[in-house]
């Protein structure tokens, strides 16, 4: 039996280096080219005709007046006459013209009679949401009720956290060619392989004749998984306009409106504890929404979730806006914060550092030990023994404050597929059916394989980014990185074997007694006894070695090459105007739980850009509706606010890379690295301005308003 495990951490050659990405260059100097910079030969450009309305019914659509426009190649509806529209920007009609103006103009001209309708697009107040909450069911487990009328005190509190968007650099959309059989499709996707299995379905061709191409992909967070009505409705502006390639990506204001959001939370609740910090109860009422078809549950309480006396309710709003889609950890992030801000308010009325009770109670947690030494680890990098105090305490305007936020990320398997191919000069290819989503997938892809086969770098050519090669699945979830180098490693394993078959003869030893390493076939441990790397692969003969490798997520842990599940602890440290109610990040620490790294350098740069999307959600992100026409007010980049480069602070990482958490194998670290941040960087404010913002993110407005209307005992 072939044996698979990664070599030791002190024999690695290539895994556990610091080294840049591969396409950095390409990226950097713009000659990488994303599926948005793709204009084939007869290109026509499509545009959207959307819904102005939050909530209406079409009386009639007359599309006659487009299709007689200068230009106009095609024109096609996503509805009839008699449909009910759930949102603004909710798509209606769809035109394909030579240049983007004809398509606008075409657009323009379409003629539509609405009904308009009654809406509902704030879900603050669940009294007023009405009918619109759908109650998710009561769990109840021991004896809340007992428990918080003998605990020793009690924290009640609100909290909130917004819709926000994936906005996402790159928007949705596709290029894509339907000419006779055979569709040609160029999508911003994170689900190269499985994308047109689902473009197939909706628009009736057989899975096999479309052909998915995607090597870069700007941006998607977990919001670019289906091909979507305009994927589908594009395809078949291509067949109707004779096989030319049809293009389309949506605009800035309907990408933030439909493409897709992280849902919001809102929580009451009442946490029971003794003098000393021990929790004992949690009763909680929560409510969330996305948009249309409401919002799930988060996993309350958060991390600390084994508390012996819990009682949790939980509605799900539906409102006339766009629905959910994954975002970077589902309902994690608002979890942790919903549940850090109570733990950090409980532990002020009961006049205690919030650090020692987090500490404390972390018995009840799935991993006591875990969070007690990263706890420790992200005190040491903040100083907060010397940092924090007592909420509000400070002279002057400007208050410091220190926050911390928690961490878990489970995930599922990653079914993935990979091929390599040894060729008889001794080049070697690598092909997988996988996506590079901007985390360095190729590179770790390239680094598994050159480990494995003893070669640097430059000696693999790896191909991803299209379906023809064999299937991995999405990138999400954070499993891609262990599904990929797991059916990397077999797939090289299996095809070193191989050769190792067709050298043995020339070195006199059977094939089990070979290795490779520094380019060379030896005999193990003897360098002397051995033939180059191009020497070996001229014993194949004319035809090459070709070998897959596979990763069944059900077989995965017991194989231990991937696994799942991690811990991570975040700490801030914030400073505050009092006068203007600005909000400047000094410091975030991170420290991580990772098992084994592939590559250290890329993936601190997961951890970076996490804590940089919580550093914007915490303090900036938030989409705002308007009451009154439904429509979202904020669909731009100049008032849906990102932080910028001076918004930042400083930013600590520790990655807990041990012999031990080196054994559990790869394990994904895109989702549990953009959990703690938000709550951390909350909790920061609450201690430097002793009074708790009822809603995040906090804008100067909420921080002056939350410090205007502090009573003081």
């Amino acid at each position: 039996m072939l044996e698979y495990k990664w070599p030791p951490m002190n024999k690695r050659k290539v895994m556990g280096t610091r080294l840049s990405r591969l396409d950095g260059a390409a990226k950097s100097s713009g000659r990488a080219k994303y599926p948005s910079d793709l204009n084939p030969p007869g290109l026509l450009h499509a545009v959207l005709l959307v819904s102005p309305h939050a909530h209406a019914k079409i009386r009639s659509i007359d599309t006659a007046p487009a299709k007689s426009m200068p230009g106009v190649a095609a024109v096609r509806t996503f509805v009839q006459a008699g449909a009910e529209i759930q949102w603004a920007n909710a798509e209606i009609a769809i035109v394909a013209a030579n240049t983007e103006e004809q398509a606008r103009d075409a657009v323009r001209a379409i003629k539509i009679d609405y009904e308009v309708l009654p809406h509902v697009v704030r879900e603050e107040n669940l009294a007023k949401a009405g009918t619109r909450a759908k109650a998710a069911g009561e769990v109840i487990v021991g004896d809340p009720d007992k428990a918080l009328q003998d605990a020793e005190v009690v924290l009640q509190g609100e909290y909130g956290i917004p819709v926000i968007t994936h906005c996402c650099l790159e928007p949705h959309g596709q290029t894509i060619e339907w000419k006779g059989e055979t569709i040609n499709f160029w999508p911003s996707t994170q689900a190269v392989s499985t994308v047109a299995n689902q473009l197939a379905t909706i628009i009736n061709v057989p899975a096999a004749s479309i052909n998915v191409t995607c090597d870069y992909m700007g941006g998607g967070f977990g919001s670019k998984f289906p091909p979507d009505s305009w994927g589908a409705e594009s395809a078949k502006l291509s067949k109707d306009a004779g096989g030319r390639p049809v293009k389309l990506f949506l605009d800035r204001a309907t990408e933030l409106t439909i493409a897709g959001v992280r849902p919001s939370h809102f929580l009451k609740v009442k946490v029971g504890a003794k003098k000393d910090g021990s929790i004992t109860a949690w009763q909680s009422d929560s409510w969330s929404s996305g948009g249309f078809g409401g919002g799930g549950m988060a996993p309350l309480p958060y991390v600390y979730a084994n508390i012996p006396n819990r009682r949790l309710n939980h509605a799900a709003v539906s409102l006339n806006a766009g629905p959910q889609r994954a975002w970077r950890a589902p309902n994690h992030p608002q979890a942790s914060y919903l549940t850090t801000a109570a733990m950090t308010d409980l532990a002020a009325k009961l006049g205690l550092d919030p650090y020692d009770v987090f500490h404390k109670n972390a018995n009840l947690t799935l991993r006591e030990a875990v969070y007690k030494s990263q706890l420790e680890k992200a005190a040491k990098m903040i100083d907060w023994k010397a940092k924090y105090h007592a909420p509000g305490e400070g002279k002057g305007t400007v208050r410091s404050g220190v926050g911390i936020g928690v961490a878990t990320w489970g995930g599922a398997g990653h079914a993935s597929k990979c091929k390599v191919t040894l060729h008889p000069d001794g080049s070697v290819e690598v092909e997988i059916g996988s996506q590079d989503i901007g985390t360095g997938t190729r590179t770790c892809i390239t680094m598994v394989a050159a480990e494995t086969l003893g070669l640097p770098m430059s000696a693999i050519r790896v191909k991803i980014g299209k379906n023809a090669y064999p299937a991995s699945g999405p990138s999400g979830g954070s499993t891609t990185i262990g599904g990929v180098s797991t059916s990397t490693r077999k797939a090289a394993v299996n095809a070193l074997n191989k050769l190792f078959e067709k050298v043995a003869p020339s070195l006199g030893v059977p094939a089990d007694d070979l290795e490779a390493l520094d380019s060379r076939i030896q005999v193990k441990g003897n360098p002397n006894k051995a033939l180059s790397w191009r020497q070996a692969a001229q014993k194949m003969g004319p035809s090459p070695i070709e070998e897959m490798g596979e990763n069944v997520p059900a077989q995965a842990p017991r194989e231990g090459l991937n696994t799942l599940g991690v811990a991570g602890v975040q700490m801030a440290e914030v400073e505050v105007d009092t006068e203007t109610g600005i909000v400047k990040m000094r410091k975030l620490v991170a420290v991580q739980d990772c098992g084994l790294v592939v590559n250290p350098k890329t993936a601190e740069s997961q951890v970076f850009g996490a804590c940089i999307m919580s550093i914007c959600a915490a303090l900036f992100e938030e989409r705002v509706m308007d009451a009154v026409t439904g429509k979202v007010l904020n669909p731009d980049m100049e008032f849906y606010k990102l932080a910028g480069l001076p918004d930042i602070g400083q930013i600590e990482v520790q990655m807990d890379i041990t012999p031990e958490h080196d054994a559990r194998g790869i394990i994904g670290l895109g989702e549990p690295c953009a959990i703690g941040g938000i709550g951390a960087i909350a909790n920061a404010v609450h201690n430097a301005i002793g009074v708790r913002l009822p809603v995040i993110p906090a804008t100067p407005d909420k921080v002056l308003n939350a410090i205007g209307n502090r009573r003081y005992a």
